[in-house]
């Protein structure tokens, strides 16, 4: 599945591989009548996942990566403009706390629905394969040194806080400094920038709300919490409030899980019953038939942002030098 730009597009490469595994019946548990009705797919992996109607709509993490590579250039470019001739392509800007904060946060989303990778269950739980963290953290960090003082002030401009003067070495810095005039570039025939970052994902969020407080969702999320406290486990409400129990992470501070007998059985339990019960597919059913509504009674305004994103998209090429 797509996922918002921004540190939303990590969290899609963090989360990527937890619909894996195998995809075998769990024993026991078989979907019930109407998680078995047309349109509701039998979802098992991530594989099983059909395209949201919505995906059209939004930029990929592929988008992201190549957006964050374009505008690296642009930027860069005008630095050395200002005489950084070795202003590095991907600078690292980051304080070391902010940075291990933002990285966290990436470590503790969690899909609607849950996750569907029970061979991961089995080893990790609601955590993560510490190698893979610490892979995952590598490409997260910026490859580039730090950047200095006097780049600060005009990476970023002097109305950001960071002192300097507005004009360096006989050019004014842009508003925003480089890092804006890069954004500003690669947006230039953006028709209107706000819709086209925003109405989707403040659609999305609406529609997911609907969707929690849809009775064919209630019903199956009941149907699920049952089945994981018949196995032994806590009664959780849904799928996300049992991979969030603070108890998996007490007294850690680097965003895993301290991947205990109970939490373990528990995420199996989790896997199996959502699996068994078809509960992704029964939520994606529904997520879907709401999207699709919502497409119709607003194509023109969805049709608008897919435009400005395919205009957004030709300045990436320009910039990546991929077009001529």
């Amino acid at each position: 599945m797509k996922v918002r730009w921004g540190v939303l597009a990590l969290v899609g490469v963090v989360l990527a591989g937890c619909g894996a595994g195998t995809g075998s019946e769990p024993d026991g548990i078989s979907p019930p009548g109407y998680a078995r009705e047309p349109g509701v797919p039998r979802v098992s992996t991530a594989a099983d996942m059909p395209e949201l109607p919505f995906e059209q709509y939004e930029f990929s993490s592929e988008d992201d990566r190549r957006l964050g590579r374009a505008r690296d250039r642009l930027q860069r470019q005008c630095m050395r403009g200002f005489g950084f001739e070795d202003f590095p392509l991907d600078p690292d800007t980051w304080s070391g706390t902010r940075m291990a904060s933002a990285f966290k946060t990436t470590l503790v989303a969690v899909d609607p629905y849950g996750t569907l990778d029970l061979d991961r269950a089995r080893r990790w739980g609601y955590g993560l394969d510490p190698d893979r963290a610490e892979a995952l953290e590598a490409d997260f960090l910026p490859k580039g040194r730090k950047v200095t003082r006097r780049e600060r002030q005009v990476l970023f401009g002097p109305e950001a806080g960071e002192g300097g003067r507005s004009v360096v070495n006989g050019r004014k810095v842009p508003k925003g400094g480089c890092s804006g005039e890069a954004a500003r570039h690669t947006e230039a025939d953006v028709a209107n920038p706000t819709r086209m970052w925003g109405y989707v994902p403040r659609r999305t969020e609406r529609i997911a709300k609907a969707v929690a407080k849809d009775e064919r969702v209630r019903r199956v999320f009941r149907d699920w919490s049952r089945c994981v406290e018949d196995r032994g486990f806590k009664r959780y409400a849904n799928p996300v409030q049992a991979s969030t129990d603070k108890a998996w992470t007490k007294g850690r501070d680097d965003g895993n899980t301290h991947r205990t007998e109970r939490e373990l059985g528990t995420a199996v339990a989790d896997v199996e019953c959502n699996r068994g019960l078809n509960v992704t597919g029964v939520w994606w059913a529904v997520t879907a038939e709401k999207q699709r509504a919502d497409l119709r009674r607003d194509k023109s305004r969805y049709e608008a942002v897919r435009e400005d994103q395919d205009r957004l998209r030709a300045a990436v090429r320009e910039a990546l030098g991929e077009t001529g």
